[in-house]
């Protein structure tokens, strides 16, 4: 059995290389700050992982998940994104609430209390922030998406998934007025620092261009 930490590496690691990216590995200093500790920190459960052959990684190099690796990562991101549709659908928190809790309950060691969660929700393929869930089998259906940066001018969009998903992110984004399903249309974008104006239900807003390459559309 793993221990939480184990698994908020190898969650971390599935993020940084299998999901949201094209590449299949990631750096010692990358992944220190994914997980917000001292790469010193990082080498150190490396070496744990990597006896446990979860891992690909020799010193000072990059780091990849085995195949053993990448199936207790994606049994991990299924069950937080599970309980996190749970408590976002049947227990009313907002959807910037929903992912600290659930970081506490992806770590419950019980099989069948997924299953039966899973079947209580109904077989759900999208979280509350839009990111896919993994089926039993592991396997993921990630929706075709652009991030709204990639949006011409005099378009419109509708929101399906943040790729922030910190709460203060999220605050910012319901201030906006924004949640999803939103449909968003593209008034101006500048030139100079490629912030766009949005309108939102009839409201306009000016966002930055961090803000918009955080916003997946479609």
């Amino acid at each position: 059995m793993l221990s939480q930490t184990e698994e908020n590496y190898l969650k971390a690691l599935f993020h940084l290389t299998s999901e949201h990216s094209e590449k299949s590995k990631a750096g010692t200093n990358e992944l220190a700050t994914a997980l917000n500790v001292k790469p010193a920190t990082v080498n150190d459960m490396l070496k744990k992982l990597k006896q446990k052959k979860l891992i690909l990684y020799e010193k000072y190099g990059k780091i990849s998940l085995t195949a053993a690796g990448n199936k207790q990562a994606i049994e991990i991101v299924r069950k937080h994104r599970l309980w996190e549709t749970f408590l976002y659908e049947k227990l009313g928190f907002s959807w910037d609430e929903v992912h600290e809790v659930a970081e506490q309950l992806e770590h419950i060691q019980s099989p069948k209390l997924i299953a039966q969660l899973e079947k209580f929700l109904d077989y759900p393929e999208y979280d509350p922030h839009g990111d896919a869930i993994p089926n039993a089998k592991g396997e993921l259906k990630p929706p075709p998406r652009k991030t709204l940066s990639e949006i011409p001018v005099g378009k419109t969009c509708r929101l399906v998934a943040v790729k922030d998903n910190s709460a203060l992110f999220l605050q910012y984004v319901v201030q906006v007025g924004l949640g999803l399903s939103s449909k968003i249309k593209v008034i101006s974008r500048q030139d100079f620092d490629g912030s766009i104006e949005i309108e939102v239900t009839g409201k306009k807003s000016v966002v930055s261009q961090k803000f918009a390459d955080n916003i997946y559309v479609v």
